[in-house]
């Protein structure tokens, strides 16, 4: 990474949703000059000009702009960030997998805009809400944490990102499908989720649940056969940022609504 100078004020080019949700939250809107195409779905960002992202843009485009410091997160194409670096321009590049690293990179970007006070608040209000989220599962038993299968792609079939497991963990639930990673309908077939998360990457909340519900791969799968296949908008659980917290929220809501729903199913069969 080149050398990141202060200037009384940045002229920064975010390329990933993540970095401009933090960076609005930290209040360094004045700062941020440009953002990627796939902000807008996530952070008001107004009529900033629009770019690419780490894996597909123009960098004379973004040279346009003026930045004094572009930053990006994953995932990234080599041959952008190699074309990023060969300009005359600070690149900063984040790669979170936890919520440690989300906090740590929360805090590189405050020193980034000086505002190093404000990212120490974002980050407790962010383990506040986690906290709270924390405390609604602390009165299941352990014994009863639903096993969940969370997808960030529906072809080729990729689960969500590390921090899930994370996120999932705190609602109440157990991931059984490894993190981040292409993954087979066997495979997930043989993990007998009770629970089917889909948060299919820029999709919003436009993600189908009927084709869950439909593979015949997954037709003996809990989740399937209890229909617990619920769909969370993307940008809740794939922006290693603020918005974790609505989607950590938004987990929890399932495992309640999925384990009601359970309930009643097997009520129904003994009676």
């Amino acid at each position: 990474m080149k050398h990141l100078r202060h200037p009384s004020h940045n002229r920064i080019v975010s390329l990933a949703p993540n970095v401009s949700s933090i960076l609005l939250a930290l209040g360094a809107g004045r700062d941020l000059v440009g953002v990627s195409r796939w902000c807008k779905d996530v952070v008001r960002v107004g009529k900033r000009p629009t770019v690419g992202d780490c894996w597909k843009l123009d960098v004379a485009e973004v040279m346009r702009l003026r930045p004094t410091l572009v930053i990006g997160s994953v995932p990234f194409a080599p041959e952008t960030v190699a074309k990023l670096l060969a300009q005359p321009v600070a690149f900063l590049a984040i790669n979170p997998r936890s919520l440690t690293d989300i906090e740590d990179n929360i805090r590189t970007l405050g020193s980034a805009v000086n505002r190093g006070g404000a990212a120490e608040l974002l980050i407790r209000r962010m383990r506040a809400g986690f906290a709270a989220v924390r405390r609604g599962a602390a009165t299941e038993r352990k014994s009863a944490r639903p096993k969940l299968y969370c997808e960030a792609w529906p072809n080729p079939r990729i689960s969500s990102p590390p921090w899930v497991e994370e996120l999932v963990a705190l609602a109440g639930g157990t991931l059984v499908v490894p993190t981040g990673q292409r993954v087979t309908d066997e495979q997930v077939a043989a993990a007998n989720p009770e629970i089917i998360i889909l948060a299919w990457a820029a999709a919003g909340a436009r993600a189908k649940a009927a084709t869950a519900l439909r593979n015949p791969v997954w037709k003996n799968v809990s989740a399937v056969k209890n229909r617990c296949v619920v769909v969370i908008r993307d940008e809740l659980l794939n922006t290693p940022g603020p918005p974790l917290v609505r989607g950590a929220q938004e987990l929890r809501r399932a495992i309640q609504r999925c384990a009601s729903e359970t309930t009643k199913a097997l009520r129904a069969k003994r009676d």
